[in-house]
């Protein structure tokens, strides 16, 4: 897998801020500036804040295992997080700042870190999961009521998700419409320039060592393989970013489908992160070289994670709670070994292992694979999209709650703007059309690598002698297939039927 080293950031525009007026001439008591997904220093509207206010800054990031409740971060998150820390305290400390380390209850141990150091200010850029809402706006009203300036701002999205409505004043529950009302190609966007120096705060408190947290796993390292595959932080975002931009995105209409190729952008993980901002992507692509129609593509890739977060915010149940409540009744099946099979890569079925194995080794899986492989998990196992969206939540570095549940809605039916239920994904021709030479699951299911082209995806097809060739032996090196793909189509149809007329 290509590995992308830090680079300078590519094709972006900045506008310099004058000075904030000041209200007082006391200029000692430092403003707190808490970061949270938005690990970078560039167009960051709450560092520019506090940088401007004249006053010593001090940066902090709080690990809250308390608030996020069933959506702590899962492990590949943790493993992202420790490098991406590493890497904005490194900048942080090149402009004269220390980045604190806290762990606790987020709101209770910044209420507490501004009693301890007089703090008069504090700036943060929002957060959108229900519970950092519902915390935020208690804390900011706590803040203003102890006499603190408390300001937030949107560090994290194109547009705010409710300042994007329909015609009747409600939220839009389909995509297209949404995106015809929010994504204007020819939208500027003004970056912030990240402070050249800062002035850091020199009584602040000792704080945690991040390897004090043990973010990252020991033994055994399922996590291995990431260094090989990801560069964490602010630089290796931008660098991510001048590739993509560089060398595919001229052809990302036709590459971005097909797994085998390097034809997406793999900017996930670093826009979950907020090592770079979705207008810092936008004023790039709108610099590029690229045909309309590629560009025009890919702004729909990020209108989709406007989107996500659009649904999110004026429907806070969704990562739990089926958006079409007929899907209440509808008839999962309890089958742990199915379960387990699929998250180990061990179906039998080719290009639903490889993405499952993908997955395990890099933290991260292909978007087509990734529809192929939830189509069937809650179709042909008839297996809860919820125990999906839970093991993606703990083995993506791009874990991200709006994304990720949006996306699983999407493939059940259950969701706004869904897939139809009795859209099901053959995954024998799936594989045949976007993984044809069979690049993709000889990568990930080398024991398969010897099949020709042709029973590479169903290798449960091929004769004796051909098996006896490509060295496999099914049920020994190589899974045979733990269900019948058209009968569990029609299992599937038949279940779906049972609640088609439910309210």
């Amino acid at each position: 897998m290509e590995r992308v080293l830090p680079d300078e950031p590519a094709f972006v525009t900045f506008r310099l801020y004058e000075p904030l007026s000041l209200s007082t001439s006391d200029l000692t008591a430092p403003a707190i500036v808490w970061f949270r997904q938005d690990l970078r220093l560039d167009d960051n509207p709450a560092l520019s804040a506090a940088a401007r206010s004249g006053r010593p800054v001090l940066p902090v990031y709080v690990l809250d295992d308390h608030a996020p409740g069933d959506w702590t971060p899962g492990g590949a998150s943790r493993w992202w997080l420790h490098h991406s820390l590493n890497s904005l305290a490194q900048r942080l400390a090149e402009r004269g700042s220390r980045l604190l380390l806290l762990r606790g209850e987020a709101g209770a141990v910044i209420r507490q870190l501004v009693e301890h150091v007089e703090a008069a200010a504090i700036f943060w850029n929002r957060q959108y999961e229900p519970w950092a809402r519902k915390r935020d706006t208690a804390l900011k009203s706590a803040l203003k009521d102890m006499g603190l300036e408390a300001s937030s701002y949107n560090g994290a999205l194109l547009h705010e998700p409710w300042t994007v409505e329909t015609k009747s004043g409600g939220p839009y529950k389909v995509f297209t419409p949404y995106w015809r009302a929010a994504g204007d190609d020819s939208a500027d966007f003004n970056l912030l320039a990240a402070p050249q120096t800062l002035r850091g705060f020199q009584d602040a408190p000792h704080g945690d060592a991040l390897e004090d947290w043990a973010l990252t796993p020991s033994e055994p390292n399922w996590a291995s393989g990431f260094a090989a595959c990801w560069t964490p932080g602010e630089a290796g975002a931008h660098a991510m970013l001048k590739t993509f931009l560089k060398t595919r995105l001229e052809d990302y209409g036709e590459n971005r489908d097909i797994p085998g190729v390097m034809g997406t952008s793999r900017l996930s993980p670093h826009l979950h992160f907020g090592e770079i901002s979705p207008r810092q992507v936008w004023m790039a692509l709108k610099e590029a070289r690229a045909p309309k129609s590629d560009a025009s593509k890919f702004r729909a890739e990020l209108g989709w994670r406007e989107f996500a977060h659009h649904l999110l915010h004026h429907f806070p149940d969704f990562p739990e709670a089926n958006f079409q409540e007929k899907f209440d009744a509808f008839p999962w099946r309890d089958d742990k070994t199915a379960l387990r099979a699929w998250t180990r890569g061990r179906t039998g079925i080719p290009i639903v292992d490889a993405g499952m194995r993908e997955l395990w080794a890099t933290g991260w899986m292909h978007n087509r694979v990734r529809m192929i492989t939830a189509s069937f998990l809650v179709k042909n196992l008839l297996i809860s999209w919820r125990h999906g969206e839970a093991w993606f939540w703990d083995t993506l570095v791009d874990a991200d709650l709006a994304n990720n549940s949006a996306g699983w809605q999407w493939v059940a039916g259950s969701g706004a703007d869904a897939a139809p239920y009795f859209r099901i994904f053959n995954p024998v021709s799936q594989g045949e059309r976007f993984d044809p030479d069979g690049r993709y699951v000889r990568r990930w299911c080398p024991e398969l690598k010897n099949l020709p082209n042709t029973l590479i995806h169903k290798p449960w097809t091929a004769n004796r002698s051909d098996l006896e060739d490509a060295g496999v032996r099914l049920g020994q090196t190589y899974p045979q297939p733990i269900v019948d793909l058209a009968e569990t189509r029609k299992r599937a149809l038949a279940a779906f039927e049972s609640i088609k007329d439910a309210a």
